[in-house]
């Protein structure tokens, strides 16, 4: 099908094509943004927690923060790192700090998720209206006094395009609905993986802890 049997096809369908192909750009462009966004996270965040968490493991705090701060970029960079830059916390306030840091960069991870529910929601809905207005149009066109007069051939034609909105709209629909099946699932995955790099923080945290008060008690008692 060349250009020219595309462009047909779209003006056969009505004005509700231009809201529709609104929504496909709009659906294309944030899964492109959101596709970027997710391999920038699975490609570089797995061995940057492994490597922070070794530093921390080794009270190397230094090379720890260091490493945070090349890859700020990354949501649980940016977790550790404001939890990590908290003196003297005591473990339930460096929990809360880890649980409050985790709930500030959810937004991040579930961005533009309400905008593709809607354009699944929406865009069904206008390719049917596209064609319930075609339908009235070609009925409307009907001889009801002399049906044997009415151009049968056209009429099947004219119903057959007033489909094509109804077709588009599910499409969009579809597609659209695919995308945000496929981050929704990579952002449940996500927070069950700050999770587990944060339980691995705090238990690092808490023995920390633990040994400086042990070495604090004899230098309080002498």
């Amino acid at each position: 099908m060349n250009f020219s049997a595309i462009r047909e096809q779209f003006l056969a369908g009505g004005l509700v094509m231009w809201p529709l192909l609104l929504c496909s750009i709009l659906s294309v462009t944030l899964a492109s943004e959101r596709a970027i966004f997710w391999s920038r996270i699975y490609r570089r965040q797995k061995q940057v927690a492994h490597d922070v968490l070794r530093f921390y493991q080794l009270n190397n705090m230094v090379s720890a923060i260091d490493k945070l701060k090349q890859n700020v970029d990354l949501p649980i960079a940016r977790i550790f790192l404001s939890t990590l830059q908290l003196e003297e916390a005591t473990p339930e306030e460096f929990i809360l700090a880890l649980e409050t840091e985790a709930k500030i960069e959810i937004p991040l991870l579930k961005r533009f998720n309400h905008i593709f529910d809607t354009i699944v929601a929406l865009a069904p809905l206008l390719g049917l209206q596209g064609t319930v207005f075609g339908l009235m149009t070609t009925f409307a066109s009907i001889n009801i006094g002399n049906l044997a007069a009415t151009n049968k051939s056209g009429l099947t034609a004219g119903i057959s395009e007033d489909l094509i909105a109804t077709s588009a709209g599910l499409l969009v629909g579809i597609i659209t609905l695919t995308f945000s099946s496929i981050y929704r699932g990579l952002y449940q995955r996500e927070v069950g993986r700050i999770e587990e790099y944060g339980g691995q923080l705090e238990l690092l945290y808490r023995r920390h802890y633990r040994t400086a008060q042990k070495e604090y008690e004899p230098t309080k008692r002498a």
